[in-house]
């Protein structure tokens, strides 16, 4: 255990993203934001964030100075959330959110090559799982500790002084889990960096399961950065598959169709009444319900057709989505709309784990053996940029025609990529993945809120 300490401080300093996640969306709704700034907060954060996690890594990849980095992020995480309440401008909010996620981006890589440097390659599944599952814990517990402040000081103050001194509070957070990881973290040679295989990393992350934050916070830096290492788009061209394009369609969609929906729900939901602590919760539910199906997806993928899994999981999405927009407008925040909201929370969470442990896994069964990596390195970049598209669509369409509309148009495109993956009848194919992580994944001893 002494040997992973430094995981608490992570941990720690995710309580501080997880917190700012829903936070920084709720306090542009709180001085004024419309639906098409609320697009504009994600879509710059992913914009930024995609090619920011990329100049992070290969940094990270060239210098010997890993705590260095780390130690930029948290405190500059920590510093970036005590500004947050002193803006009063939604374009200086929108800015500040993007970088804040490029600052916090910055660790991902570091902290996965720190976990997988000096342990041997069959242990690497079982460490990033380790270290994901207490970023994902902290991530919960980032939104828990957003309920809990609502309920304590959110009754006692105004709803602007509640969310300016959770921002305090998280930033102090972050600083103190840079403190602990500068005294605990390990510091591993250039000669154990220089043996990680960036592929199998990449393979590993991609397949392996997502948890907590990945039900309502779908781009992953970490990820991104990665999978891409070994990506060459004019290698991977000549050897596209019709298959690989087709999905790959498909993914964009559902992508952009997630983010469409969440992308302007903040704002959707204080607007028919729920007060920050129930928004806290009902993203809280969502992230739960995906990390503690996750096991239960992952034996689902190896007995039944993949296409018809992630078909079956897209469908229930597509169609959540729009009845959150019935349910609060028929029951707004009562106890029944509350009870009804969670439900279909927890099922858009629960489809999730479903989609996230499918598509690495498929991508990896229909992409040509030599480029397997490089195709893993495009789907997490269309969806990527496809969250970007998503999240200004969705804003601009709850903001000129209604959220109703804009969240049936959301589970519409959805519905659209679950199409398009129902016609692909290759993927029903059992052909085997010539690769062992895959399977190593599969049965790792990952717990539930696992995320990469």
């Amino acid at each position: 255990m002494a040997k992973h300490r430094w995981l608490f401080a992570w941990g720690l300093g995710s309580i501080a993203a997880g917190v700012a996640s829903l936070l920084v969306p709720l306090y542009v709704v709180q001085i004024g934001g419309d639906p098409f700034e609320l697009g504009l907060l994600g879509a710059v954060a992913a914009f930024l964030g995609a090619p920011g996690a990329i100049v992070w890594g290969r940094l990270a990849d060239r210098t010997s100075n890993s705590r260095g980095i780390i130690l930029f992020s948290l405190g500059g995480v920590g510093v970036l959330l005590g500004v947050m309440p002193l803006l009063s401008s939604i374009p200086a909010l929108i800015v500040a959110n993007a970088i804040l996620w490029l600052v916090f981006a910055a660790a991902g890589p570091v902290l996965t090559l720190l976990v997988v440097a000096d342990t041997p390659e069959r242990e690497w599944n079982r460490e990033i799982a380790l270290l994901n599952k207490y970023q994902g814990y902290g991530w919960a517990g980032g939104l828990l500790l957003g309920i809990c402040w609502s309920l304590t000081v959110g009754r006692q103050f105004t709803p602007a002084f509640t969310q300016q001194s959770l921002f305090v509070f998280s930033g102090i957070s972050a600083l103190l889990a840079a403190v602990l990881l500068d005294r605990w973290m390990p510091a591993p040679s250039r000669r154990q960096l220089g043996r990680v295989d960036p592929e199998q990393v990449a393979r590993i992350l991609s397949i392996g399961r997502r948890g907590i934050r990945g039900a309502t916070f779908v781009f992953n830096p970490n990820r991104l950065y990665w999978s891409t290492r070994t990506l060459h788009p004019k290698h991977l061209a000549g050897k596209f598959t019709p298959t690989l394009a087709v999905y790959f369609l498909g993914v964009v969609l559902f992508f952009i169709g997630f983010s469409a929906f969440f992308a302007p729900l903040p704002l959707y939901l204080t607007g028919v009444g729920f007060s920050s602590d129930l928004v806290f919760g009902l993203y809280l539910v969502s992230s739960l319900g995906a990390a503690a199906f996750y096991t239960s997806a992952g034996t689902l993928s190896t007995r039944f057709d993949l296409r018809i899994l992630q078909t079956g999981a897209l469908g229930i999405r597509g169609l959540a989505i729009p009845l959150v927009a019935v349910v609060g407008a028929a029951l707004a925040a009562g106890v029944v709309g509350m009870a009804l909201s969670a439900l279909l929370f927890v099922l858009i969470g629960v489809s999730w784990a479903v989609i996230a442990v499918t598509a690495g896994t498929i991508v990896t069964r229909i992409a040509p053996a030599d480029v397997r990596g490089e195709a893993l390195g495009m789907y997490a970049a269309l969806s990527a940029l496809a969250g970007g598209i998503g999240s200004m669509g969705g804003g601009a369409l709850a903001n000129g025609v209604g959220f109703t509309t804009a969240f049936v148009v959301a589970g519409v495109v959805i519905m659209a990529g679950a199409g398009i993956v129902m016609s692909l009848r290759q993927l029903s194919s059992r052909t085997k993945v010539t690769l062992d992580s895959a399977h190593e994944v599969e049965g790792s001893s990952a717990q539930p809120g696992t995320d990469d």
